[in-house]
């Protein structure tokens, strides 16, 4: 499955009302990190159909950014029955990513 592009209109129904965890990428197009990091996101997508992947551009949505204490990015935050469960800032392997989830 591929990962969605969230906005603040799609996110309530996408993340919060998912059946499935979450891990929500909040990137920006000008950030060096977040486009190394995109790849690995882009397979977690690929590989884990059981985990939903989303993507939310900062720049397009900084409300949501702003929510969730968005400070600095690459920002992952993960998303368990409507919660956020745990996040983390900075380029990670894709196992650490999944460890989020946990």
């Amino acid at each position: 499955m591929a990962e969605l592009n969230i906005t603040k209109d799609t996110f309530q129904k996408e993340v919060l009302e998912s059946d499935k965890p979450v891990i929500v990428d909040f990137w920006a197009t000008w950030c060096g990190p977040c486009r190394m990091l995109g790849p690995v996101v882009t397979e977690l997508a690929e590989e884990h159909p059981e985990i939903k992947v989303c993507k939310v551009n900062v720049d397009d949505e900084p409300d949501l950014a702003q929510k969730y204490g968005v400070m600095s990015i690459p920002f992952i935050a993960t998303f368990k029955n409507g919660q956020l469960h745990k996040s983390s800032v900075g380029v990670q392997p894709k196992e650490s990513l999944l460890a989020l989830l946990d």
